[in-house]
């Protein structure tokens, strides 16, 4: 396939599968099955690899993530993203409407309802019918740039449809993570012993502020969008924006489905609070409220803005929903750490559209702050939290006879002395060795997906290798062999052969993966990678000292006494010994660093089509002669090297901050 043949090949896949894209993440009517898209998607990877000065700025192949950013840039909104004023009544919702309807005195006023996502607010920049640019609200005024991350949300077009979008403008809506997705994500972290997240929001907001864009493509995010900005609206009101922008691409809230109303009256504005107060357990994704909108852009323009909020919106926040019930034991649970959590067992009862009969009472703190005892009435709530907790109790309720909780001294499951260190609010089971939760517990994070990987093994056969004695620690997971195992139940000879070869596969997973996987306190994915990129061997991270350490960008005091820690224990150093003696990888691959200083100290952004090579040659280029890339254009960059096809903003905005603007020429005879 030559140059051209391969152009048209590549722009037709690009076309194509953001059609399949569109029909798929947006209007939910797939037109091919999942197998042909995922051929299509790879044919077009192999055909960018292979020519990558022909790809697409924003190609269907960003969707799968892959990009490392090292630090969020700052970003000072166009359009400042203020905040809405909130409201718990519907008295006020009422006042509000009134207030309004006396200011625009003659006219009728129209009201836009809309769900509350509970979500994490996004503002989208597209430029020639292209997203350029996604950020955070940041606190309102300077977000930060999140756009490698958001090129993985599928339902957010990276090109727009049609030609009747402005050529600039902003759109604005919230990201969220669909409840289906996020149980799933809590399952395989049970699964995997890690801890729960806690709430879909939280999770969602973290994870669109990973660092790895290939995390945030797996845990599929969603958006909706809410709110169009342009120097020229195309329409006289928010409502038609909106439809517009569906038109566009965009996944908008749809009316079909009740997620968005019109009204002319406060009692239309309660009908569709009152619907959702009763049916919003019912939607795939959270919301905590309604937000209502005059829908003309004249009149919210004459309405205008507080300094913290406008005055033609307000929204209507749902009460967290609770429920009374009977607390008939307290137990607790033994986390792979050795943390103690105590646990509310309760009368079965229905909140938020689901049976609870257990919940959270966090730590002996908890219990004394609410006196909560067994045999009391309390309130559960969920309030966007996953696990239910206690939040109150009824002391009207409360049983003549009761007495105050008494907290345990030792662990449930061993019976080792309890300890609670400083300043921190959970009691620890010290018997790292001897507690049979902990161990296990470390075993299966030690299998996990995101740690070792290991095909074939998981809680389950952790506890069946363990209840027949071939296991004590991580370690002897590499000393299993088949006649140990072939015995067991539900042991046949594919499984324990799929099993052994899981082990065998695990030994090439790099050194990050296996310091992830030791389970060392604090030290999870991003820190591991971070440790062993420093320290580069096992060896010079044993011997490291607190100093050195805490030098280690984004680690702390507390993560530096952990590692210490860990390593000081005997028990630790024989473990890691006896994997080292498995044949597990303790040493980092060397990655080529600079070749030379020419560039060092420099940013520069690269832009456009070249002719001589391609952008990563051009980026490999810069790094290796000590120079760094960086996503966008701002005070701090040096440089923009400009090749054919640079988007016109980016170009203006160099001019106007006075940035050295070179071409590929250039930049080959400053490296030469």
């Amino acid at each position: 396939m030559n140059t051209e043949q391969a152009r048209a090949r590549i722009d037709q896949l690009t076309e194509e599968l953001r059609e399949h894209n569109h029909k798929y993440y947006v209007l939910n009517t797939p037109s091919i099955s999942d197998y042909d898209f995922d051929m299509l998607l790879k044919e077009l990877e192999q055909l960018e690899s292979a020519h990558p000065e022909l790809a697409h700025e924003n190609s269907p192949t960003k969707r799968v993530g892959g990009d490392i950013t090292e630090k969020f840039e700052k970003y000072t909104h166009r359009y400042p993203m203020l905040s809405l004023s909130n409201s718990y009544s519907k008295e006020e919702i009422s006042e509000w409407a009134a207030r309004l309807e006396k200011t625009i005195e003659n006219e009728e006023v129209e009201f836009v309802m809309e769900l509350k996502y509970d979500g994490v607010a996004i503002s989208l920049t597209y430029e020639n019918g292209e997203l350029v640019r996604a950020v955070t609200r940041g606190d309102g005024e300077t977000g930060e740039v999140v756009t490698a991350n958001v090129r993985t949300i599928r339902s957010i077009p990276l090109k727009l449809k049609g030609d009747a979008w402005p050529s600039s403008f902003v759109i604005r809506g919230e990201i969220f993570f669909p409840l289906e997705k996020f149980e799933a994500l809590n399952k395989q972290r049970e699964a995997d012993g890690l801890e729960l997240y806690a709430n879909p929001r939280n999770t969602a907001s973290g994870t669109l502020k990973n660092q790895d864009s290939k995390l945030v493509a797996e845990r599929q995010l969603d958006c909706l969008l809410y709110s169009i900005y342009a120097p020229e609206q195309l329409v006289t009101n928010h409502y038609d924006g909106l439809t517009h922008a569906s038109e566009w691409g965009f996944k908008v809230p749809p009316a079909a489905k009740k997620y968005i109303g019109k009204a002319n009256s406060v009692d239309g504005i309660m009908e569709f609070i009152s619907y959702w107060d009763e049916h919003r357990h019912q939607l795939p994704f959270e919301i905590d409220g309604i937000v209502i909108k005059v829908n003309q852009y004249d009149q919210q323009e004459r309405l205008g803005m507080t300094a913290k909020s406008p005055r033609w919106a307000i929204a209507y926040k749902f009460k967290a929903e609770a429920a009374l019930t009977r607390l008939n034991e307290i137990t607790y649970q033994v986390g792979r750490t050795g943390a103690i959590t105590p646990v509310a067992n309760l009368e079965p009862v229905l909140l938020a559209g689901t049976t609870v009969k257990r919940a959270s009472l966090h730590n002996a703190d908890q219990i004394k702050k609410l006196d909560i005892r067994e045999g009391d009435y309390v309130y559960v709530e969920k309030g966007g939290e996953i696990i239910p907790k206690v939040t109150g109790v009824e002391l009207s309720k409360r049983p003549a006879d009761s007495k105050p909780h008494v907290y345990i001294t030792h662990c449930p499951e061993c019976g080792t002395e309890l300890i609670r260190k400083e300043g921190e609010a959970q009691h620890y089971c010290p018997n790292e060795t001897g507690c049979p939760p902990q161990i296990k517990g470390r075993m299966e994070h030690f299998i996990s997906r995101k740690a070792m990987n290991i095909d074939g093994l998981g809680p389950e056969t952790i506890d069946q290798l363990w209840e027949a004695g071939l296991l004590k620690n991580a370690a002897s997971l590499y000393q299993l062999k088949a006649e140990d195992v072939l015995p067991l139940e539900r042991m046949g000879e594919r499984s324990v052969e799929k099993l052994l070869e899981g082990l065998t596969a695990s030994k090439e997973r790099p050194f990050a993966k296996v310091l992830f996987a030791l389970g060392i306190r604090y030290v999870g994915e991003t820190v591991a990678k971070k440790l062993t990129k420093e320290f580069k061997t096992i060896d010079a991270l044993q011997a490291a000292s607190l100093e050195e350490l805490v030098a280690v960008d984004e680690i702390g005091d507390r993560i530096a006494e952990s590692v210490i820690e860990y390593f000081a224990e005997e028990k630790n150093q024989e473990i890691v010994a006896l994997l080292r003696e498995a044949g597990l990888q303790f040493e980092a691959e060397e990655s080529e660093g600079p070749t030379s200083a020419l560039l060092e100290g420099k940013s520069f952004v690269v832009s456009g089509v070249f002719t001589q090579y391609s952008r990563n040659e051009i980026k490999a280029a810069i790094e290796a002669n000590g120079g760094k890339n960086v996503g966008s254009i701002s005070k701090k960059t040096d440089y923009v090297l400009a090749g054919d096809k640079m988007g016109p903003s980016k170009l203006k905005k160099a001019e106007d901050l006075g940035i050295p603007i070179i071409s590929e020429q250039d930049f080959i005879d400053m490296i030469n």
